[in-house]
C-alpha cells in the first residue's frame, strides 16, 4: 500500500507540475523561448535520460562491471561535441524545427528529405522507448495483462502528460523528474554497495580486467569491447548535432549562451547519473549473481533494496524519466510536421495535440511489432540521423558546401548504413563498419561533391 501511495504521489506530482495549458502554440512548441539556465538543465538531462537506455545501461553494468563506465562516456563526448560544434549555432539559427536548416542553406527537397529521415529516426527511438517502459513495469503488472497492453496502456498515461501545454508541460514535469532522480540513483548506488560488501563486493563475480576502465587493454573484451564503444561515440557525436528532441529545447532557451552552458552541464550530469546505475548493476551481480535477463537489472534493485514507499517513489521516478523522454520526442515529431510539411494550419494548438496523438500510436505499433533487442534497435534508428551530418555541419561552418553535396551525402550515408546492416547484420558488428567508415565517406562524398559543383546555399 506504501509503494502505491507513494507512487501516486509522485505522478500528481509530476502531472500537477506540467498541467498547465499553453496559451499559444508559440507556448505549447517552444515554450515561448524564454527557458533560464536550470529549467534548460533539467530538460536536457531528462530528455537524455530513458528507460531504454538505462536498462541496456544497467545490462551493461550487471554483465560487464565498472569498465561499462565507457557507455556512460559515450554520452559524455557526444554531448560535449554538440555543445562546442552546434549548441549555439542552432539558438541562433532559433527556428521550429532542425529541418528547416536544411530548407534554408540548401533547397526545399534538402529539407524536406531531412525531415522524413529524422522522423523515421524518432518513430524507432519512441518504439525503443515504449517497449522498455513496459519491461520496466513488467514486474509490478498482473500476470494477466500482456505487454502489448501494458504498454498501450502506459503510452496513454504518457500522452495525457503532454497533451495540455506541449513543450511547457514537459520542461514541467522534467524539474520535478530530475530533482528526483538525483536523489534516487546515488541513493542505489549507496544500497547496492553495502549490499555486495556482504557478499564479498565486486571482486568476487569480476575478473580484474573488468574491475577498472582500460580502452586499450580492452579493445576486443568479450564482456564489452571497447571497438563497440568507439563506435557508438562516434555515432552519438554525428547523430545527437541533427537531434530534434535537442534542437527544439535549444530554440526554447532565452539566449546563445544558456543554451551553450545549458548542453556542457548536462553532459556531465547524464554521464555521472548513468554511471551511478551502471556501478549499482555491477554490485547486484555480486549480490544476485543469477539474474535470468539483465535487462531486468533496474526493476530488480528498487524491489529487493528498497524499503516499502521507497519502492513506489522509484517507480514514479523511472516513469518520470521515460514519460518525460517520450513526450519530447513526440512533440518535436509534431512540430517538425507543422514546420516542414503543413504550415500554420499544423502549427495550432489543437493541430498539434491530433499530431500528439498519432505519433504515440506509432510508437505503440513499432514497440509491439519490431523492437525485440532494445539497444540494436536504438542503434539501427541512428542512421537517418548520421547520414545528415555533414549537410548539418557544412551548413553552419562551410560556406562552400552546395545542394548537390548535401543531396550526395544524404544518399550515400543512407545507402551505407543500410547497407551495412543488411550485409553484415547486428551479429557481425555492423556498427564499425557503419561508423568508422561510414562517417568518413559521409563527409568525403559531400566534400568532393561540393568543391565540384556550384553553391546551391540561399542564405
Amino acid at each position: 500500500m506504501l509503494d502505491i501511495i507513494a507512487f501516486l504521489a509522485l505522478l500528481l506530482l509530476l502531472a500537477g507540475a506540467g498541467w498547465r495549458r499553453a496559451s499559444s502554440a508559440a507556448s505549447f512548441t517552444v515554450a515561448s523561448r524564454d527557458l533560464s539556465l536550470f529549467p534548460l538543465v533539467a530538460t536536457l538531462v531528462m530528455t537524455e535520460f530513458n528507460t531504454s537506455t538505462l536498462l541496456a545501461f544497467a545490462a551493461a553494468g550487471y554483465g560487464a562491471g565498472p569498465m561499462a563506465l565507457a557507455l556512460p562516456a559515450v554520452f559524455l563526448v557526444g554531448l560535449l561535441f554538440y555543445t562546442v560544434t552546434v549548441a549555439r549555432a542552432w539558438k541562433r539559427f532559433d527556428r521550429l524545427s532542425v529541418a528547416e536548416l536544411f530548407t534554408v542553406r540548401y533547397s526545399k527537397g534538402v529539407g524536406r528529405t531531412a525531415s522524413l529521415l529524422l522522423l523515421l529516426a524518432m518513430t524507432g527511438f519512441t518504439a525503443t522507448y515504449v517497449k522498455s517502459l513496459a519491461l520496466l513495469f513488467t514486474p509490478l503488472a498482473p500476470a494477466w495483462l500482456p505487454v502489448p497492453a501494458l504498454s498501450g496502456l502506459l503510452s496513454v498515461v504518457v500522452l495525457l502528460s503532454v497533451l495540455p501545454g506541449g513543450l511547457l508541460s514537459i520542461v514541467r514535469a522534467d524539474v520535478v523528474a530530475f530533482l528526483a532522480t538525483i536523489v534516487l540513483l546515488p541513493l542505489l548506488l549507496v544500497l547496492g554497495m553495502k549490499q555486495s560488501a556482504v557478499s564479498g563486493g565486486l571482486a568476487s563475480v569480476f575478473p580484474s580486467s573488468q574491475l577498472a576502465l582500460n580502452p586499450i587493454a580492452q579493445w576486443n573484451s568479450t564482456a564489452l569491447p571497447m571497438r563497440f564503444v568507439s563506435t557508438l561515440m562516434v555515432i552519438t557525436c554525428f547523430t545527437y548535432i541533427a537531434a530534434p528532441w535537442y534542437g527544439q529545447k535549444i530554440f526554447a532557451a532565452r539566449s546563445s549562451t544558456v543554451a551553450f552552458r545549458a548542453v556542457g552541464i548536462s553532459a556531465v550530469l547524464v554521464f555521472l547519473l548513468y554511471g551511478a546505475v551502471v556501478l549499482a548493476a555491477a554490485h547486484l551481480r555480486a549480490s544476485q549473481p543469477l539474474l535470468a535477463d539483465a535487462q531486468l537489472a533496474v526493476p530488480t534493485m528498487v524491489l529487493v533494496w528498497l524499503p516499502a514507499g521507497l519502492r513506489g517513489f522509484a517507480y514514479a521516478v523511472l516513469f518520470g524519466a521515460a514519460l518525460t523522454t517520450l513526450a519530447g520526442v513526440w512533440s518535436a515529431m509534431a512540430t517538425m510536421i507543422a514546420a516542414d510539411f503543413g504550415g500554420p494550419r499544423l502549427a495550432t494548438v489543437s493541430s498539434q495535440r491530433m499530431l500528439l496523438v498519432l505519433f504515440a500510436l506509432s510508437s505503440w505499433l513499432g514497440a509491439t511489432f519490431l523492437v525485440d533487442q532494445i539497444l540494436d534497435r536504438l542503434i539501427l534508428a541512428n542512421i537517418p540521423v548520421a547520414a545528415l551530418s555533414f549537410a548539418l555541419l557544412a551548413g553552419f561552418h562551410w560556406k562552400r558546401a552546395t545542394t548537390a553535396g548535401a543531396w550526395a551525402s544524404m544518399i550515400v550515408g543512407v545507402a551505407w548504413g543500410v547497407g551495412c546492416y543488411v550485409v553484415v547484420g547486428e551479429a557481425g558488428g555492423y556498427t564499425w563498419p557503419w561508423a568508422m567508415y561510414g562517417i568518413p565517406l559521409i563527409f568525403a562524398t559531400g566534400i568532393i561533391t561540393s568543391l565540384f559543383t556550384s553553391s546551391g546555399a540561399e542564405s
